[in-house]
């Protein structure tokens, strides 16, 4: 009687060296720029729920490179963000308080959504500030409080 390992697994690639899930993202993020471009609508691919072959993940992450821009969030554990080597395609790793992954986005866009201020953060700044000011200046020209 013959087991699974019996079974012979080809793995077979496109011709461009490409096999698994890396080509459709891949093309998926070039729909995705090309709409950011024509309308400015955003597009968010959530990586972590897409089954990837033996790594077919790295292979996407090292065809899509690094860019000039690096950002680190402190928020209920580490979340790094970093634009891939094209512009408008970034990649969105969030990590729980163990850094273990728990979300690894590409997120097509201008800037991503995390990176930018809320606007109940902004008001609750307004009032902050406004706080601080009330307080007036100490002798040194420092604000009080």
């Amino acid at each position: 009687m013959s087991g699974l390992n019996d079974i012979p697994i080809n793995v077979e690639e496109t011709s461009e060296g490409l096999r698994g899930n890396a080509l459709p993202i891949l093309h998926e993020i070039r729909h995705g720029l090309s709409r950011l471009a024509e309308t400015g609508e955003t597009t968010l691919i959530d990586l972590h729920a897409i089954p990837f072959g033996p790594g077919d993940e790295d292979l996407l992450l090292s065809l899509l490179g690094r860019g000039e821009v690096e950002a680190s969030i402190s928020a209920l554990g580490p979340t790094r963000v970093w634009e891939t080597q094209f512009p408008g395609v970034w990649l969105v790793d969030h990590c729980n308080a163990n850094d273990e992954r728990i979300a690894l986005h590409i997120e097509i866009a201008g800037i991503p959504d995390i990176l930018r201020s809320q606007p109940q953060d902004i008001a609750e700044a307004v009032a902050r500030l406004d706080a601080r000011l009330a307080a007036g200046l100490d002798k040194t020209g420092h604000l009080q409080g």
